[in-house]
């Protein structure tokens, strides 16, 4: 059966296929072909620009342009070459090394040299800046533009509703008031700051050869400082430089940007489960989009699918992120595998995680606040202002405030007529029982408004 959306395996290429395509250039094995041929071409600029080595000459600017053209003008027909080959190598490196030495075999200055593409080089030289480059493009192309998106809307909605008055609620009962402003602006504080952890993750590169020591190098020029040489290189890629690995570089850096992104995913399944509960509530509308069925029989309804898909993604990313972080950075002895497999799966939590962002943020886009419901709600629950009185008493010396309040209060639904007696009857003077009975639960918001007002 032919693969189309339909009958893809994994909904990454089949249902949620449209929100992942800008995907597929970097995360593919189509991308993965592209960053090694990339990394390949430049090694041997690099080598041809050591005057040390005299066994490549320096490269003319038709000979430079045409690696750079390999380059720029990389296509399907060139990774399905790569592919062919593979077929017959068994190795994905080595049939990249052949590919391109069939590209240059007819240019007259690097027929001669073909045997340097590849020079001292291990897979993992390749593979582990192919994968750093991948890494370092998904952030800064998607993740990073999308998490920006959420904390722009959360920003926004926390300053428009900065002052909205809503029941707060602690273990799932009626607690002191917020704003609903307030509550958003806490989600916006917790993403900024966790966004600026995930953008300074480092993205490491190593190249050293096959165990780590630069042992092929140095053998064939030892008069060459190799480490000084491969860190430039590395550096030159806008990577970070690991000076220290066996045959691959250990991988404690995807560790670290896997569970940077895990903690924002688990902030966003908190606000995604938190925007579920406050629909439920009433307070939250939802709008309506025209054609759009709730339920097969129940014609009524406007599920909160967005949130519910958001969440289920985000949780999926989440158990790739974690077995990621916890199984990289651990390989036995000098080498094995394990990583290989792994790491070709790093774009499917991506891609989980983007299906998430967007489907967070068109729910987002479809919630507006019911006031109406925010204040019946607070209405009924005159009781949550037992905090404000009993504190208020005990600055006053009144004897055993909070006792009197719990007899009163605890588990009891209050109304206005109630607390106002309760307070008329106490033995307080005339100024404070007036500022008690200015006190409502819309007005006993502490700072809420203002710090969703303060919002940076």
């Amino acid at each position: 059966m032919q693969l189309n959306p339909l009958t893809a395996i994994s909904p990454i290429d089949g249902r949620y296929s449209d929100k992942t395509t800008d995907l597929r250039p970097l995360c593919s094995e189509y991308g993965l072909f592209y960053f090694r041929v990339f990394i390949e071409i430049r090694w041997l600029q690099a080598l041809a620009e050591n005057s040390s080595i005299k066994e490549i000459p320096a490269f003319s600017p038709t000979t430079q342009q045409q690696l750079n053209q390999i380059i720029e003008n990389f296509n399907l027909e060139d990774a399905e070459r790569i592919k062919t080959l593979e077929k017959t190598t068994r190795h994905d490196i080595k049939a990249v090394e052949y590919f391109l030495k069939e590209k240059l075999a007819k240019n007259p200055q690097l027929e001669p040299i073909l045997e340097f593409i590849h020079f001292g080089c291990t897979s993992d030289d390749i593979n582990n800046l192919a994968y750093a480059l991948m890494l370092k493009e998904v952030r800064a192309q998607h993740l990073l533009p999308a998490i920006q998106q959420l904390i722009d809307y959360l920003k926004r909605f926390s300053l428009h509703y900065a002052t909205h008055a809503m029941l707060g609620r602690t273990h799932g009962q009626a607690a002191v008031p917020t704003t609903m402003g307030k509550e958003f602006a806490i989600f916006t504080q917790r993403l900024i700051a966790q966004k600026k952890i995930f953008t300074a993750v480092k993205i490491v590169g190593k190249f050293n050869g096959a165990i780590g020591n630069y042992n092929a190098l140095r053998i064939a020029y030892p008069d060459i400082n190799w480490p000084e040489f491969c860190k430039k290189f590395v550096t030159s890629l806008n990577l970070e430089w690991n000076a220290y690995t066996t045959q691959i570089e250990p991988h404690d850096y995807i560790a670290e940007y896997c569970d940077s992104l895990k903690r924002i995913n688990n902030i966003l399944i908190n606000l995604a489960a938190d925007c579920w509960g406050y629909i439920s509530l009433g307070y939250f509308k939802q709008k309506i989009k025209r054609g759009e069925i709730g339920s097969s029989t129940m014609p009524h309804k406007i599920n909160p699918i967005d949130f519910e898909n958001a969440e289920g993604n985000f949780n999926l990313a989440n158990s790739f992120y974690l077995h990621f972080s916890s199984t990289l950075p651990i390989s036995r002895w000098q080498r094995d595998l394990r990583d290989s497999t792994l790491l070709r799966n790093l774009g499917t939590a991506f891609a989980y995680n983007l299906v998430a962002y967007k489907s967070l943020y068109c729910g987002l886009e479809k919630i507006s606040i019911d006031d109406t419901k925010l204040l019946e709600d607070l209405n009924q629950h005159w009781e949550i202002l037992a905090e404000a009185i009993q504190t208020l008493l005990r600055r006053y010396a009144t004897e055993m405030p909070y006792e009197q309040l719990k007899i009163l209060t605890q588990g009891k639904k209050l109304n206005q007529e109630i607390l106002h007696q309760f307070i008329n009857d106490l033995k307080i003077s005339d100024d404070i029982k007036q500022k008690l009975f200015e006190l409502s639960p819309t007005n006993y918001l502490g700072y809420a408004s203002e710090l969703a007002q303060q919002l940076k």
